[in-house]
């Protein structure tokens, strides 16, 4: 009785595992998007895994690699909550400022070159994936003259995620060579 039980048992987890994903449509009748959750201790292991695709990219197209800087991550993840609180994504903060301004209130003494945005439901390598389609953001990712990014974002209760990358080159770098 007890081999045919765990026998059913087995077979009941095997079919479970089997079940075919339920796609649910909003009113417009399109698929809704399936909501990448992000937990308070996935910050580090997102944030890393973004930075070594983004050096990945960056080295194949002969670019240097680039480093997390903790000012610029908090620049972007400010920006990240203003762009949900404005419910629109675009470079300026609800206050008028530029992606300069806003690294600047941090305190980072390097030079901002540049800031890519999304308003998404996308994990950050699909994110990331998309800003390489396009010229003007890919530039920013691949610019050889960024030296430190920050990377963050705000997600809501609905799951959808503002997603913030600014690049800057560092003061130490930023000096004139020669």
């Amino acid at each position: 009785m007890l081999r045919a039980s765990l026998i059913l048992l087995i077979g009941l987890f095997t079919l479970a595992a089997c079940e075919t994903p339920v796609t649910t449509f909003g009113p417009d009748g399109k698929p809704l998007p399936k909501i990448y959750r992000i937990a308070p201790r996935d910050v580090a292991t997102i944030q890393y895994r973004f930075l070594d695709s983004m050096n990945a990219l960056r080295k194949a197209a002969g670019a240097p690699p680039v480093a997390l800087n903790a000012l610029l991550n908090a620049a972007a993840a400010t920006h990240s909550r203003d762009m949900s609180i404005q419910n629109r994504p675009w470079h300026f903060g609800s206050d008028g400022s530029s992606p300069v301004d806003r690294v600047e209130r941090t305190g980072y003494s390097g030079k901002t070159l540049g800031e890519n945005i999304s308003e998404t439901y996308e994990t950050e390598l699909e994110t990331l994936a998309a800003w390489m389609k396009d010229a003007g953001t890919r530039s920013v990712i691949l610019d050889p003259a960024a030296t430190e990014i920050g990377f963050s974002w705000f997600q809501e209760p609905n799951g959808k995620i503002w997603w913030t990358l600014v690049t800057a080159r560092g003061a130490a770098s930023a000096a004139p060579q020669g």
